[in-house]
C-alpha cells in the first residue's frame, strides 16, 4: 500500500464529515440567517433617515430607537383598523344570517316546492357529524394556532433586534469588516455598502409614495360611493398594492370589492374597473418616473428577480428581490466598460437598406423580369 494511500483516505474522509456537518448546521440555521438577511436588508431601508438624524446631533441608538418606534406604531395602527374592519364585518354577517337563511328558504320552497323552516335547517346543522368535526378539529387546531402565533412574534422581534444593531452601530460594523480587508478592497466594500443603501432606501420611499398615491385615489372613490371603512380600506390597498410583489395587486383590490358587494353589486364593479384603471396609470406613467433613479431595472428584469427571489426564499425573496438585484446591477454597471452606438437603423430594429441583408433590390430584378419576360439584369 502506498503511503500516501491512508492519508488520502483519512483527509477525504475529514472532508466528507466537514461537508456533512456543514450542510446540517445549515439547514438548522436556514431560519436565523434569512431573519439576519430581512434585518440586513431593513437597516438599509432606514439609514438614510437614521444618517440624516445622526448628522442634526441626535445619536445613532435614540435615532434607530425613533424610527423603529415610528413604524411599529404604523404597524399597530393599520393592523388595528383592518382588524376593526373584519371584526364589524362579521358582526354583521351573524346578526344578518337569519335573514339570508329566510331568504334562501323561501326561494328553494319556492322554487322546487319544498316545505323547509329555519328551525328544521337549524337543527340539522346543529346535529349534523361535519359540523362536530370541524369542531372537534378546530379545538385541536388552537394549539397549533398559538405556536403559530407565537413563532412568528418571536421571528418579528428578532428581525427588529438584528436591524436595530445593524443600523445603530452601521459605522462601526462598517469599520470592523474593512479593518480585515487590504485598502482596495476596503473602498469596493463600502461602495457596494454605499449602492445598496440608495438603492434599497430608494425602493422603499418610492414604494411608500406610491401608496400614499394609491391610498388617496382610492379613497376618494370610496368615499363618493359611500363604502364603510374608506379611510382604513384606502391604507389597505395602498400598502398591500405596493409592498407585496406580483399578487399584492389582486389581494389589495378583494378586500374593497368585497364590502362594496355587500353594499350593491354594482359598487363592486366600480372599484374593480377603477383598479384595473389605475394600475395601468401607475405601471406606464406612475412607477418609470417614480423609480426612475432610485431602481432603474427593466419590467422584465424586476417580474423574473421576483419569481426567482420566491424560489429561493419564499415571501421574503419576492420582496428582497427588487432592491437586491438594483444593488447588484448598479455594482457591477460601474465595472462594465459601454462604447457609443453607432447610428445604424438595424439598432431601432429596422434594416440597413442597400446592403446585404436588404432584399428589395433583389426584388425588384424579379418582378422587371416578370414584366419584360427575360431574366434578371446583371
Amino acid at each position: 500500500m502506498p503511503r500516501w494511500l491512508p492519508r488520502a483516505m483519512i483527509l477525504a474522509l475529514a472532508l466528507i464529515a466537514c461537508f456533512q456537518l456543514g450542510s446540517w448546521a445549515f439547514h438548522q440555521l436556514i431560519g436565523l440567517l434569512v431573519n439576519v438577511l430581512i434585518a440586513f436588508f431593513l437597516a438599509l431601508a432606514i439609514e438614510p433617515v437614521v444618517s440624516w438624524m445622526a448628522a442634526r446631533g441626535i445619536r445613532r441608538g435614540l435615532a434607530t430607537f425613533l424610527v423603529f418606534f415610528l413604524v411599529v406604531g404604523a404597524v399597530a395602527g393599520f393592523v388595528a383598523m383592518l382588524g376593526s374592519i373584519l371584526a364589524s364585518q362579521i358582526i354583521d354577517m351573524v346578526e344578518s344570517f337569519p335573514e339570508y337563511l329566510d331568504s334562501v328558504i323561501n326561494w328553494s320552497n319556492a322554487t322546487f316546492h319544498t316545505e323547509l323552516s329555519r328551525v328544521a335547517v337549524q337543527d340539522s346543522l346543529l346535529h349534523s357529524d361535519w359540523l362536530q368535526r370541524y369542531v372537534q378539529n378546530s379545538a385541536t387546531g388552537v394549539l397549533d394556532i398559538s405556536t403559530t402565533v407565537l413563532g412568528g412574534l418571536f421571528r418579528l422581534l428578532t428581525i427588529f433586534l438584528f436591524s436595530f444593531y445593524f443600523a445603530a452601530d452601521g459605522p462601526r460594523l462598517r469599520r470592523a469588516l474593512c479593518s480585515v480587508l487590504p485598502p482596495a478592497k476596503q473602498a469596493e466594500v463600502l461602495r457596494a455598502w454605499e449602492i445598496a443603501v440608495d438603492k434599497t432606501g430608494g425602493y422603499i420611499y418610492s414604494r411608500g409614495l406610491m401608496a400614499l398615491i394609491s391610498g388617496v385615489t382610492h379613497y376618494i372613490l370610496l368615499e363618493i360611493l359611500a363604502v364603510p371603512y374608506a379611510p382604513a380600506l384606502a391604507i389597505w390597498v395602498g400598502l398591500v398594492s405596493q409592498f407585496i410583489p406580483t399578487i399584492g395587486t389582486y389581494l389589495a383590490g378583494a378586500l374593497p370589492m368585497l364590502i362594496a358587494f355587500t353594499i350593491d353589486p354594482w359598487y363592486a364593479v366600480w372599484v374593480l374597473g377603477f383598479a384595473v384603471i389605475y394600475q395601468q396609470f401607475e405601471n406606464y406613467m406612475l412607477q418609470p418616473k417614480l423609480t426612475a433613479r432610485t431602481v432603474d431595472i427593466h419590467p422584465a428584469v424586476a417580474f423574473g428577480s421576483v419569481i426567482a427571489g420566491t424560489a429561493l426564499l419564499g415571501a421574503v425573496g419576492a420582496l428582497i428581490a427588487i432592491p437586491a438585484v438594483a444593488t447588484l446591477q448598479a455594482f457591477l454597471g460601474a465595472y462594465v466598460r459601454r462604447y457609443d452606438v453607432m447610428d445604424d437603423a438595424r439598432v431601432q430594429g429596422g434594416r440597413r437598406s442597400g446592403g446585404p441583408g436588404d432584399g428589395r433590390p433583389v426584388a425588384r430584378q424579379f418582378w422587371r423580369a416578370l414584366r419584360t419576360g427575360g431574366g434578371p439584369r446583371p
